[in-house]
């Protein structure tokens, strides 16, 4: 099963304006560096909700390594 880790600590958009509407802090109310870990399925479901505009979209960029 392929997952998805997002977590704060490697996302580019980290301490920007785009942190206040990520999806990742709407959906859970979590700490700072938290991860989310979400399979396909789940990022299927979050996709399909935000294109109709029920989600604000997910701008985790990962950080080159």
């Amino acid at each position: 099963m392929r997952t998805i880790t997002v977590e704060c600590e490697s996302c580019v958009m980290r301490d920007t304006d785009a942190c206040a509407d990520c999806v990742v802090t709407f959906l859970v109310g979590r700490e700072p560096d938290d991860a989310v870990v979400i399979d396909a399925d789940e990022a299927r479901a979050m996709r399909m909700l935000e294109q109709a505009g029920l989600l604000p979209s997910l701008r985790f960029r990962a950080t080159a390594s």
